[in-house]
């Protein structure tokens, strides 16, 4: 497959607007953050050379809505176009060595089978996800396809694009299919088809909620970063699907993510046939987030060397210096979308918001006590610094929250 050259896409209707951020609204109650956008003036977005004599330069440049000194934000107005911006973001595609071997298309109508196709993009494969309907590809993810030029991926067998869940493919290249007959079956096709590439079961599986995606979204990243296949279960039971992915002489360590209200006790009891099993989660999507990023096992007890535990798992993201995604908990297509971020670049967990407008609490805090960075008086160059990526546009997260996460990872004088 080629690259093929497109005519220049139209500018997104993206807010490219200065913004005023309020007080904190009780930085450690229950509500989160709150903060106040200002109207947006109106144009037309962002535009590369952007020339000084322009009305509304700033917004022209893109700044402080799509980057600010610490902060990226993948601005789609819905998760397919996030998709296609992230994985141009990942792999850009404009010179040799910088395409990936292989492309997901994950379908949209299927959010457990999009999240669980995030761990095609760990190591061997390394394959991005783009979204898609079961008809046809929509145009920004036949764009975005083109200008990847999948060059094949070794682990495939060559293969350039992996369809899941009956999406399309186009002519022309050298494609996969993982089918399931419905959620669960599909989550455990897409767990052998990482097998058989890697060569291996990896010792460690993710267990999600298959009836609420807010809580199983935070497993796209990590699966994307470690290669731990994400499976689901249901409030009553584990799925058959599931349950025969499970079945290994290895006994694989199963992490459940997500609180007791959204996978009960019992199904914990179940799951211990088939291996050890410990739980990961708050009883909200933010503070569950949250839960997953600062999350290590074996715990890493102080005093230890605890680079040299010959076994580990989970982010254990407790110190600065690190990459972080946001998203929107009303868009779990988005996680899948985002995954690739997770496991390239500054790399890091994906953290949730429940309000376009609203920093929660539980994340405020995560950044206060772990993220922001100080340094002595050796010097602002030689501390460790944060990087924020912000998915969606500014109706999934204000530019605002934007604004005051570039505050909270700044690199501070520490006292």
């Amino acid at each position: 497959m080629r690259p093929t050259t497109l005519p220049a896409p139209r500018p997104a209707a993206v807010l490219g607007l200065l913004c005023a951020c309020a007080a904190l609204a009780g930085c450690g109650g229950g509500g989160g953050t709150k903060l106040i956008e200002v109207s947006p003036p109106s144009n037309s977005g962002p535009a590369l050379g952007a020339q000084s004599g322009t009305p509304i330069a700033n917004p022209k440049l893109g700044f402080p809505a799509l980057a600010t000194k610490n902060t990226t934000r993948v601005a789609g107005a819905d998760p397919i176009a996030d998709a296609a911006g992230v994985a141009l973001a990942v792999y850009p595609s404009a010179g040799p060595g910088t395409h990936p071997g292989a492309v997901t298309i994950a379908p949209t109508d299927d959010w457990q089978a999009a999240i669980a196709s995030a761990v095609l993009m760990a190591a061997p494969i390394r394959a991005p996800v783009l979204l898609s309907g079961r008809s046809s590809l929509p145009s920004v993810t036949a764009a975005a396809l083109r200008a990847l030029a999948p060059t094949g991926a070794g682990a495939t067998g060559g293969v350039q694009v992996i369809s899941v869940g009956g999406t399309p493919s186009p002519s022309g290249v050298r494609s996969a299919s993982i089918a399931g007959k419905d959620p669960y079956a599909l989550a455990a096709a897409i767990d052998r088809f990482a097998t058989a590439a890697s060569g291996k079961a990896s010792p460690d599986v993710v267990i999600a909620s298959g009836a609420d995606p807010a809580y199983a979204m935070p497993a796209a990243g990590l699966a994307a970063e470690s290669g731990a296949p994400i499976l689901f279960v249901n409030s009553t039971g584990v799925p058959e699907p599931t349950r025969q992915a499970l079945l290994s002489p290895q006994k694989p360590h199963i992490y459940v993510l997500g609180p007791p209200s959204v996978i009960p006790a019992g199904v914990l009891r179940q799951l211990r046939k088939y291996g050890p099993v410990k739980r990961v989660g708050a009883s909200d999507p933010a503070a569950n987030s949250v839960a997953f990023a600062a999350y290590r096992d074996p715990p890493c007890v102080r005093g230890q060397a605890c680079a040299h535990v010959p076994r580990s798992f989970g982010w254990a993201i407790r110190s600065p210096g690190h990459g972080y995604v946001l998203i929107d908990s009303h868009r779990p297509l988005d996680a899948a979308a985002a995954a690739p971020l997770s496991a390239s670049g500054a790399y890091g967990p994906q953290l949730l918001l429940d309000s376009p407008s609203t920093l929660p609490s539980s994340v405020t805090n995560y950044f206060l006590n772990y993220a922001t960075p100080g340094y002595t008086q050796e010097g602002p160059t030689a501390a460790v610094y944060n990087h924020g990526w912000v998915i969606g546009d500014p109706s999934a997260i204000s530019v605002s929250v934007q604004a005051f996460v570039d505050n909270l990872l700044e690199a501070v004088p520490q006292k």
